[in-house]
């Protein structure tokens, strides 16, 4: 709204204004509006004629009562009437209601633009800017078609005034940017390329806006801009022009000139001439220099306006990529900004430094502030700047530094937001292999990324792992062990899961000759992630174990297992019986899993019970003499065929006790065979479908110190292990 002075006379306007905010609720606000409404409305249908005052004032009023929220479906005609009147104020009200209320659509187009047109020909400056302005407001595809051979005729006529030059140019500019088809510059571009050298800095400053745009879309057809934005720039920057008195912004002179100039260059690639082209270069060194040079105000104006033309410059000369010794500097200048107070300078240095490391000249002076953007990445509080220093370290990443920015990206990662967590899994990844000299690293990487983020790993992310180690033998055993490893922690994301049934179904037998990785352990240890999985995990867990019946023998199945059908339906409160008939085919360690699925309500569901199996279950006692013994214990004497656990009693060390429960584990107990009758000795044999194992134990209690010893020994390594960890729980 424009101010309603003294001078204006709309003292009914005043007083309106001043009754509305006087309201003391919503109701009487709308109270006050409805009543005012009805008025304008009587006098707009009234005999009596209204003069150009009242129609102004009343059209005012409805503009006010429409910015308040409220919506008009009159007086739109009044307003029109408006645009005839010789006065300005008139006039100016009346553009004002059509840019604000007027639909482009709207049936009175046509009489608004004839008024335009009358305005634009009448060649008033004045009236000239309230219709360029109106024009630039509406920017419907029916005013361009109007008025867009009109307004570049406006714009380059030699007696049209410096105001209207001005607002010729953002018109043009604002129907372009909306109908760009309308504007065909053809004979007018060079005379609008020529604005640039025009005295006046608010002309040059609109058609710089204007010329910027246009070029983008016809480059060859606005080249002659570059030498004279060149000239401009450098009347600015050497400070030699006196016409930059009004323009002067806190000590700085033109800076929203000399940002678009440094723009409108960004459009083009550096100047052929070498006139020019040395002339540009001396300005960018002006600029950086006076970069260094003390401040001339300690106003934060006089800093932003100085730091614009600076960050503009930047960008010029990376645009350029050409002139090695100003990249270092500009590189150099960014460095400086990296540690200031303002958290925006930070931002766009960070921001700027990243294209610079893309640059074979100027990569090596950004990588010499790692350390800083480093420290960055962790004491930032602002995640949009930390984003920054992450996106730079990414950038200003080689082989002689890979190794540090990927471990402090782990590292960041810990504690990283979760808005950007999965931006820096890809960047690791990314690196990771792009760097890798030594895939086992690469392996690490992977892994630490799917430990740290593990939602945030992609498939894209862990196929690729699987790929490189696919392809490379010389990592394929390092990776199974890696992963064995990694699944072993007891909270084991489902992508690790993932990764580790592949690796293992693939190369799991480099690794089976160790005892602490036989082919049963592996199996064991993937299985007791199956019931935490997904169904797309179970899969590829099912495809495991199916590579390792092929691979190994001696992972097919830890039981035959057989159940009765149960009805199809149960009713509340009644009970099924589950007999399960179970047979030992061959030594087993993971006891097995009952799944129970059901509905219930409509809804499926499912439960997953650890049946009571364990192998000692299908124990054999067997008697025999004490020399039978030692010499069965003496043949079973090598390293791996024993297990033995020394540990402290978690229940009082009562001998019968302890009988009964070697008993009841299913070993017979032999006596008058150890020569310390405080000692248990016992014997059985494992019956499978497949073989025999025949098992020999020995329990040596220390009552003083509370300890016992348990040995075992059996003609299979896993069994003896097996057994003797299960009996160690018992005591």
């Amino acid at each position: 709204m424009p101010a309603v002075s003294k001078g204006d006379g709309m003292r009914g306007l005043a007083v309106f204004i001043s009754d509305i905010r006087n309201c003391k609720s919503k109701e009487a606000e709308i109270k006050r509006i409805n009543k005012e409404l009805a008025n304008i409305r009587s006098k707009f249908k009234g005999d009596k004629a209204l003069d150009g005052y009242s129609k102004k004032k009343y059209v005012c009023k409805l503009l006010f009562i429409f910015l308040l929220g409220h919506d008009i479906d009159f007086g739109h005609m009044e307003a029109v009437n408006l645009l005839s009147s010789n006065k300005y104020t008139e006039k100016q009200i009346g553009y004002l209601f059509i840019s604000v209320l007027v639909n482009s659509n709207s049936e009175l187009i046509r009489l608004i633009n004839n008024a335009i047109k009358n305005d634009l020909a009448s060649r008033n400056p004045t009236f000239m800017c309230l219709a360029l302005h109106c024009i630039a407001n509406v920017g419907s595809r029916e005013m361009g078609e109007a008025f867009a051979a009109d307004i570049p005729r406006i714009l380059v006529a030699g007696d049209s005034m410096d105001s209207v030059k001005q607002s010729a140019a953002l018109c043009l500019l604002r129907l372009y940017k909306a109908s760009p088809d309308l504007v065909p510059m053809g004979e007018w571009t060079a005379r609008v390329v020529h604005l640039l050298n025009d005295q006046h800095m608010g002309v040059v400053t609109a058609a710089v806006s204007l010329i910027t745009c246009l070029c983008k879309k016809n480059p060859d057809d606005f080249k002659t801009c570059v030498s004279l934005a060149v000239s401009r720039l450098s009347r600015i920057v050497s400070s030699a022009s006196t016409d930059l008195q009004d323009y002067t912004y806190y000590f700085v002179p033109a800076p929203w000139l000399s940002v678009k100039l440094l723009r409108l260059l960004q459009c083009y690639p550096p100047p052929e001439d070498a006139a020019v082209k040395g002339r540009l270069v001396e300005c960018l060194e002006t600029v950086l220099n006076k970069a260094q040079e003390p401040p001339k105000s300690k106003k934060v104006q006089h800093s932003n306006a100085k730091n614009a033309i600076l960050f503009e410059t930047i960008s010029l000369i990376i645009h350029y990529d050409s002139e090695p010794n100003l990249l270092v500097r500009a590189c150099n200048q960014l460095g400086q900004f990296l540690q200031h107070r303002e958290t925006n300078l930070r931002y766009l240095a960070l921001e700027s430094m990243c294209t610079l490391a893309s640059s074979e000249f100027s990569h090596e002076a950004v990588k010499t502030h790692i350390d800083t953007v480093i420290n960055a990445l962790k004491t930032e509080r602002d995640v949009s700047v930390r984003q920054r220093a992450a996106d730079l370290l990414y950038a200003m990443c080689d082989r002689s530094n890979a190794k540090q920015i990927v471990s402090e990206m782990l590292r960041y990662l810990e504690t990283a937001d979760y808005a950007i967590r999965e931006e820096i899994v890809l960047k690791v990844a990314i690196l990771a292999e792009k760097y890798a000299v030594d895939y086992s690293w690469y392996v690490d990487t992977i892994l630490n990324l799917i430990r740290i983020a593990g939602d945030y790993v992609s498939e894209e992310v862990w196929y690729r792992v699987l790929q490189i180690v696919t392809n490379r033998d010389d990592v394929q055993g390092y990776a199974a062990k890696t992963v064995f490893e990694a699944l072993q922690a007891p909270a084991c994301h489902e992508n690790m899961v993932k990764v580790g049934g592949y690796i293992l179904g693939e190369f799991g037998n480099l690794i089976a000759g160790d005892p602490r990785s036989s082919p049963p352990v592996q199996f064991s240890l993937l299985h007791s992630k199956f019931h935490l999985c997904s169904v797309a995990t179970r899969a590829l867990l099912l495809s495991t174990y199916i590579k390792f019946i092929n691979l190994f023998p001696e992972t097919k199945a830890q039981l035959a297992v057989q159940t009765k059908r149960v009805a199809a339906q149960v009713d509340g409160g009644a009970q099924v019986q589950q007999v399960l008939n179970i047979e030992c085919l061959r030594d087993f360690l993971a006891p097995p899993f009952l799944s129970v699925r059901f509905r219930y309500g409509g809804a499926p569901q499912s439960l997953t019970l650890k049946l009571p199996v364990t192998i000692n279950k299908f124990f054999q006692p067997t008697e025999m003499a004490a020399q039978d013994f030692f010499q069965r214990w003496k043949q079973l004497s090598l390293p791996q065929q024993e297990a033995q656990k020394i540990f402290k009693a978690n229940h009082p060390m009562d001998p019968e006790v302890t009988k009964a429960k070697l008993l009841g584990f299913g070993s017979a107990l032999l006596d008058n065979v150890d020569p310390n009758p405080e000692n248990f000795v016992g014997a059985g044999i494992i019956q499978t479908k497949a073989l025999q194992v025949g098992c020999l134990l020995r329990l040596e209690p220390n009552a003083q110190a509370q300890m016992y010893r348990l040995t075992l020994r059996t003609s299979k390594e896993p069994v003896s292990r097996h057994l003797c960890e299960l009996l160690a729980q018992q005591f």
